[in-house]
Formats: C-alpha cells, sequence, structure tokens
C-alpha cells in the first residue's frame, strides 16, 4: 500500500484485536515469523517492511526514530488502528517506545527485546576507531594512494550493519546517535524489555537503564541468548509475551 506517498509492504493476518510487530535494523516482516506465528493464533496480528527494509523502499529524504515512528502511526491509521499493543525488536523496538513516548494513547502495551535507543560512553575500541577514521579522512585527501588507504581502513573498522546498509548508510548513522532516554519516563503503557544477557549488539546494562526510566516497566532476563533472543527460544518468548498480553495460552 501506500501511506504518504510512500509505498509500505504489510501483513495483516489473524483475527481479534489487533497487535503491530516490527522488526529491527536489516529485518523485514519474515524475520519475526515466530512471534507472529504465535501471536496470530488468537489475535489480529500487523505487521510491516519498515521502509528501507525487506520490500518497502527506502524513504525520501534521512529518516530518524520520530519519522518511522510518525509513518507507523499513520500507516495503522490508515487501517483502522486506533490503538493497540506493540511487539518489537531492537530499531523496532526503539520506534515503538517512541511512539509510547510521544502519543501515549496510542500504544496500550509494549513488549521491547533488545531495544536500541540509549547511548552509552564510547569504549577505548570505539575511541580508537574515531582516531582511525579521521586520520583515515586526512589521507582520502592526499590523492589515489591516500583515497585506498582511507578506504581499507574504513573496510576493517567499519560495522556489519555500517557496511550492508547502503543507501540507508545516512540514515542508519542518524538512528544511531539518537539517545530517547529523555523520553522514556513519559511512557504510559505498561512495558515488557526482555534481554540476552549475552547481547553484545545492545548489552543487557540499556534493558536495566530503560526498566529505571519507564514508570512501568519489568525486565526479563533469557540468560545466555543474544541480540535475537526471540529466535534462540521462541517457545519461552511466546509464552512470556502472550501471557503479558493476554492472548491466550
Amino acid at each position: 500500500m501506500d501511506v504518504n506517498s510512500q509505498r509500505v509492504r504489510l501483513l495483516d493476518t489473524g483475527r481479534g484485536d489487533p497487535v503491530i510487530v516490527l522488526h529491527g535494523w536489516g529485518g523485514r516482516i519474515e524475520s519475526m515469523a515466530p512471534v507472529i506465528s504465535c501471536l496470530a493464533q488468537s489475535t489480529r496480528v500487523v505487521a510491516l517492511d519498515l521502509p528501507g527494509f525487506g520490500e518497502s523502499p527506502a524513504p525520501r529524504g534521512v529518516w530518524g526514530t520520530p519519522d518511522y515512528a510518525e509513518f507507523v502511526r499513520d500507516v495503522l491509521k490508515s487501517i483502522g488502528v486506533k490503538s493497540a499493543p506493540f511487539v518489537g525488536h531492537s530499531f523496532g523496538a526503539k520506534t515503538s517506545l517512541y511512539l509510547a513516548a510521544t502519543h501515549r494513547d496510542f500504544v496500550t502495551k509494549l513488549v521491547a527485546q533488545g531495544a536500541s535507543g540509549l547511548r552509552r560512553p564510547p569504549s577505548m575500541q570505539a575511541r580508537a576507531k574515531r582516531v582511525a577514521s579521521r586520520g583515515a579522512r586526512y589521507a582520502g585527501s592526499l590523492g589515489p594512494p591516500g583515497r585506498a588507504l582511507r578506504q581499507a581502513v574504513y573496510d576493517r573498522i567499519a560495522s556489519q550493519d555500517y557496511k550492508d546498509a547502503g543507501e540507508m548508510r545516512p540514515i542508519l548513522v542518524k538512528v544511531v546517535n539518537e539517545d530517547i532516554g529523555h523520553l522514556l519516563p513519559n511512557i504510559a503503557a505498561p512495558t515488557l524489555l526482555l534481554w540476552g544477557t549475552a547481547d553484545e549488539a545492545v548489552p543487557l546494562m540499556h534493558g536495566k537503564r530503560m526498566e529505571a526510566l519507564i514508570p512501568d516497566a519489568a525486565l526479563i532476563e533469557f540468560e545466555g541468548a543474544g541480540h535475537f533472543a526471540y529466535l534462540e527460544e521462541p517457545d519461552r518468548f511466546c509464552t512470556i509475551v502472550r501471557h503479558f498480553l493476554g492472548a491466550g495460552t
């Protein structure tokens, strides 16, 4: 469908009151398949390929989390969803948290797994990468050999997400640098934070801080799981989420 001149791929399945499912950075509807399958047994599930992922084309301009949140809200309003619980992973969870903080009546309950959204002080490794990046930028001004050196350095220090981002790279840089911590105390929806204790992409400390910032929040840890805890322990994830949402057992 087209919303605000932006093409978007949508899955609308199951029956009953809607639950919204949002994938993480680099994902698509199919990457949330275990969650969708779990919830669609007893409720209506609406899932999107967020713009720039799956089969939804990249947005025009450099979107940030607020743009994604407003777009999701407009898509849902266009299909008659006035309010709903949200289940999000990583960037999808960040988008859901932003919506819950800025449109408090729109998000009735929230499940956030491995949510991004909080910045942390740079590690020694991150500081070293910044120094190398500045040196590489200078080298790039020194002609073809310098440009080759710059590219070699960038190839070595860039994250996999950054390497894979392609045309979405400016958006990735923007959303990674957005901190929504100051908004979290505004969230009124009961919030369940699910976190893998071995999550290296968004460490558990972020979940603990979010639990402290969100007024009605609880944190459940998945021992030994990584950033994709919902894929590593799908049955447990399903049981917890369905109980929290009141979607049956």
